[in-house]
């Protein structure tokens, strides 16, 4: 699995979390692997469906922002690879882990993890705008 792949398809997941996109949200969780998901308050989720559901849960509240991934950091391990990241909602930053494995040759999700930052590093410098 390649690092740049998987920022990618973490990217992907992060779209879809800030556009509410729920059809996107299910095509990027695996569904032959074994699935995880741990939302900051929540109970933990292991079956896809329940997955699912409270991600059409959180896309119906409408308390809920935009999601921007910061400092996302990937690790390869072979054919699965986690990503490491800082997500700011609302002005706040959780650390976040999201897990990705290879599925029918498409880089599926199976692993997410967001909680409480004690300790959160300081805000990204912004990208200058390109010069035409």
């Amino acid at each position: 699995m390649d690092a740049t792949a998987v920022l990618f398809a973490n990217e992907a997941f992060y779209h879809a979390f800030s556009q509410r996109d729920l059809d996107a949200m299910e095509r990027l969780w695996a569904r032959e692997w074994p699935v995880l998901c741990i939302h900051p308050g929540w109970p933990v989720l292991t079956e896809h469906a329940a997955i699912i559901e409270s991600w059409r849960r959180i896309f119906r509240n409408p308390a809920t922002g935009t999601v921007t991934p910061h400092y996302a950091r990937a690790f390869v391990y072979g054919t699965v690879a986690t990503v490491v990241c800082y997500e700011e909602i609302q002005g706040a930053l959780l650390v976040a882990n999201n897990t990705f494995a290879i599925e029918r040759d498409e880089i599926r999700i199976v692993h997410h993890h967001a909680s409480h930052c004690a300790n959160p590093p300081p805000p990204e410098p912004k990208a200058a705008p390109a010069v035409q």
